[in-house]
């Protein structure tokens, strides 16, 4: 039996004590079979776990949910300080240091009055970053996570072509949409999938990697400015039957 780390310590102290002891020699067998593969889609689950609780209003829950999530970090770090790569205190210094970096509108003399202002200078000052390195984002669309769910992924896209005037000004819907009639017709359309034995994330997948395949070539091309004349010869034609979707919500923004 291993001793209880002493509760006069500070709890993240503790944890990350607990943390190692599980992973010791004579600790927990399944915590020791694992690695970074192994657990990646722990996190995932564990991120809609705490949308669950978030959006449940119930503030017990959010805690939980929220240390479960902590956990996943404490274990990867637990892993790379084994490997003698990194541990959980290099992982926030570097944390603590890119807050500090990208926020030179509060740490520093720049000015951002804006949460658009913010937004550019985060994306100029990642940009910069990354410059030279191996992670060096050549194209204006690098950096969207891969796994991501596809019309997440879809928004994020249209984002960062809009930013980068891969792609004209989405053209003004010919009748007014509202929040729960775009609702409807997004559910409309998964029904249609459902209906033909069809996937819809695959489907919006296949377009999205076609969409982004001709933001690249304009890019490319340094035709950014020409966008809109470009992207409609490009545009594949209009099926048969197929209604015009319009964008009906602002990006979802991450950093």
């Amino acid at each position: 039996m291993k001793p209880v780390p002493s509760p006069s310590l500070p709890p993240l102290t503790r944890l990350l004590e607990i943390m190692a002891a599980l992973r010791s020699p004579g600790g927990c067998p399944w915590d020791r079979e694992q690695n970074h593969r192994s657990l990646r889609w722990h996190a995932v689950e564990e991120v809609y776990e705490l949308l669950d609780a978030i959006e449940s209003g119930d503030d017990t829950e959010l805690s939980e949910e929220l240390g479960d999530l902590l956990l996943q970090v404490v274990f990867h770090a637990q892993l790379a300080r084994e490997r003698q790569s990194f541990d959980f205190d290099a992982v926030c210094r570097g944390l603590v240091d890119k807050l500090i970096r990208r926020h030179p509108h509060v740490f520093g003399d720049a000015a951002a009055h804006s949460t658009e202002q913010v937004w550019t200078q985060w994306e100029a000052i990642k940009r910069a970053e990354k410059a030279g390195s191996r992670r060096e984002r050549a194209s204006a669309l690098d950096g969207i996570p891969r796994h991501l769910p596809a019309l997440l992924r879809a928004q994020k896209l249209l984002k960062k072509a809009e930013r980068a005037q891969l792609r004209p000004a989405p053209k003004k819907p010919a009748r007014r949409l509202s929040r729960s009639g775009t609702a409807a017709a997004l559910f409309e359309l998964a029904a249609a999938c459902q209906e033909r034995g069809w996937s819809a994330e695959e489907l919006l997948r296949a377009e999205i990697r076609r969409q982004e395949r001709q933001f690249r070539r304009v890019e490319r091309a340094g035709a950014g400015s020409d966008a809109r004349a470009s992207t409609a010869r490009h545009r594949s034609p209009r099926r048969r039957g197929a209604a015009p979707l319009e964008s009906a919500a602002q990006p979802f923004r991450t950093r």
